[in-house]
């Protein structure tokens, strides 16, 4: 598939990437067109190009896609900001990857294409329906025990989205924690196992005002996003009428975005492509480890976030270098949030203690 070209989006001026059409979408009035039979399904997410605003959600969640390294995003904001619906919204524009099929044989694979998928995981979800367990009705109806995956394993190669992920119960997150680090799971009922894969981009979202989210699950979002409500009245104005266009006709305003979200869908298989060859300018990498260094973070997912964030952010726009301007729009996603104060209060402790031993030992030993 070639590097697609824009369309002419009524001013004249081609948009020669995919942050160009990002922008572009996200400022402007409806992109209008004659509606046309598309074959949507009854439930049509709202257009990813026809959200207003929200530069650095809508940026985060398409780096996460164009590089599923980058660890996924969590957004995190009071209610009514249109987190879950810019999260769903990806929808439209997710790309076909290729995958492997070992079922007929296990050595040598068949390829075949698949499009990302959108896996959600229910908050009252049970442990059996997260991993898996023994199909009942099977055991009944056929008087065999089968044991079928979960929701963790339908989200291998795809996105696994939680809403109000602050919220779910601890066994739950631990689940997802030992999945998400060893990109797959084993689930033990009686004397049947199965181990199941389990890769996928984590996408969280949340209200901090129902509570906190836990460090180990937090520290498994690459990104971090912070989602406020617009404070331009015209934006505001503009989120209005395009969500009451939604409502009053959601096939007519999907149909209407429906070229751009082509576009957009096109130009994100063409930007994972690109990433293959994206690398990252020296300069780009001093200047980022120099980041880290001024921080005082610890953890080093710290920069490789950054840095493959960085390397999405140039594929988005067309280039297979990184540079210094790429960390810099990239690094409060992949840094915030990353400083803890506790540890930062531990070592200061520990350094402390230290000295004090060192100074007790002195007096009993001397010293030069």
């Amino acid at each position: 598939m070639s590097n697609p070209k824009l369309p002419d989006l009524g001013q004249g001026d081609e948009k020669s990437s995919l942050l160009d059409l990002l922008n572009y979408a996200g400022a402007r009035a409806v992109y209008r067109q004659a509606s046309t039979q598309l074959g949507f399904a009854d439930t049509l997410p709202f257009p990813y190009l026809a959200l207003v605003g929200q530069e650095e959600m809508r940026i985060a969640l398409l780096l996460s896609v164009i590089n599923p390294a980058v660890g996924g995003v969590l957004l995190i904001g009071p209610r009514g900001t249109g987190k879950t619906t810019c999260v769903r919204s990806l929808t439209g524009i997710l790309p076909e990857i290729e995958l492997l099929d070992h079922s007929k044989d296990p050595e040598n694979p068949e390829t075949y294409w698949d499009t990302v998928k959108i896996v959600e995981l229910p908050l009252n979800a049970r442990l059996e329906e997260v991993v898996g367990g023994v199909n009942e009705r099977v055991a009944i109806q056929q008087n065999r025990v089968k044991l079928e995956p979960g929701i963790l394993s339908r989200a291998h190669n795809n996105l696994l989205y939680i809403d109000e992920v602050n919220l779910l119960d601890d066994v739950i997150v631990d689940a997802i924690l030992d999945a998400a680090a060893q990109g797959s799971y084993t689930v033990r009922r009686g004397a049947m196992s199965g181990t199941f894969d389990s890769r996928f981009i984590l996408i969280g979202s949340m209200n901090p005002e129902e509570g906190r989210l836990r460090p180990q699950i937090m520290d498994r979002f690459g990104l971090r996003v912070a989602v406020r409500g617009l404070t331009d009245s015209n934006d505001r104005l503009e989120v209005y009428k395009r969500v009451k266009s939604y409502k009053d006709n959601p096939r007519e305003f999907v149909a209407q975005w429906a070229d751009m979200t082509n576009d957009t869908r096109d130009l994100v298989f063409a930007a994972r492509r690109l990433l293959k060859e994206t690398v990252l300018e020296q300069h780009a990498i001093e200047a980022g480890l120099q980041l880290i260094h001024e921080l005082d973070l610890d953890s080093h997912r710290a920069e490789f976030t950054m840095f493959e964030a960085a390397r999405a952010h140039a594929a988005a726009d067309g280039r297979d270098l990184a540079t210094v301007e790429d960390v810099r729009k990239v690094a409060p996603l992949a840094l915030r949030q990353r400083q803890s104060q506790f540890m930062i209060d531990f070592f200061h402790r520990q350094k402390e203690e230290d000295q004090q031993i060192r100074d007790a030992f002195g007096k009993i030993v001397g010293s030069d």
